[in-house]
């Protein structure tokens, strides 16, 4: 019997589901958005059967699907069983962005029903907790445009992408902002100097070589770095063996400007050398 790849791609409403399943399609996906979760069987059987076999699929469920929501777990197990390979994508923002979304695009939550927009995200998230619990990746959408989503995507599923290689997402951050929701590891450089209260060094950001030497001048920079790079060299091929497409290293400091882009960019330079993929974003460096 011939199998199928499947990607579920899931989230909270506002996230970007509708963006995902285009990017999917341009990297050679058939897709179809909210399938009841009950006619995904079928439609995989369907796919891998035709004449000319669909051997890559992306669905869209969220809660627009309702009850349909409750077989999904055992529909998933039962794609596994016969082969098949099932992956979630869960997309997720933080709450204050989704609501300005909500309220950009003059929509409506689905789950509002007369209530605010908070109201209802704050439901789905209750609804489709143990989907984000079970994501393969999860992606906050937060501070993305389409071409930085399509990027992820394609970094995990391309099919070009060496198979023995996890694709591997660095994000610098301002604890001040709050975590990234897709991080996976998370390193604090907080207990660093801080470059911000140098006044030379305040307007500059770990992309400038004065911040890298500034650091470097310290007695714990080095053997910190040393010792992220000593375990991630360690847990990274061990989340490849679990067979992982993407693993996402966050890095803070207090504003996300200085001390954590620095070491995003060490560690983006080691892996590179070793051959990976590497995604690099300083989520909040230009933010006040």
């Amino acid at each position: 019997m011939k199998t199928a790849e499947v990607v579920i791609v899931t989230g909270v409403s506002g996230a970007g589901k509708s963006q995902a399943i285009k990017c999917l399609e341009d990297i050679g996906f058939f897709c179809i958005d909210n399938l009841p979760t009950t006619l995904i069987p079928t439609f995989v059987r369907l796919c891998t059967q035709s004449e000319h076999a669909i051997e890559r699929v992306g669905l869209v469920i969220d809660v627009r699907g309702g009850e349909f929501l409750a077989p999904l777990f055992d529909i998933l197990t039962m794609l596994r069983t016969d082969g098949h390979t099932v992956k979630i994508v869960f997309l997720d923002a933080y709450d204050e962005v989704l609501v300005r979304r909500f309220s950009e695009s003059r929509r409506p939550h689905p789950l509002a029903a007369g209530k605010s927009a908070l109201e209802g995200i704050t439901a789905e998230r209750q609804m489709l907790a143990r989907l984000r619990d079970d994501a393969d990746l999860i992606i906050d959408t937060s501070a993305l445009n389409i071409h930085d989503l399509k990027r992820f995507l394609s970094q995990a599923f391309v099919r070009e992408r060496p198979m023995a290689k996890i694709g591997l997402s660095l994000v610098s951050f301002g604890y001040k902002h709050g975590l990234p929701f897709d991080a996976d590891i998370v390193f604090d450089t907080r207990f660093l100097p801080s470059p911000h209260f140098i006044d030379d060094l305040r307007p500059l950001t770990g992309l400038d070589s004065q911040i890298g030497e500034f650091l470097m001048r310290t007695s714990v920079t080095k053997p910190y770095l040393e010792r992220l790079v000593d375990l991630l060299d360690f847990v990274v091929p061990l989340c490849e063996e679990e067979g992982r497409a993407y693993l996402t290293v966050a890095l803070g400091c207090t504003g996300g400007h200085h001390r954590s882009v620095f070491f995003a960019e060490q560690l983006a330079g080691h892996f590179r050398e070793t051959g990976y993929q590497i995604n690099v974003r300083h989520r909040d460096i230009e933010k006040a």
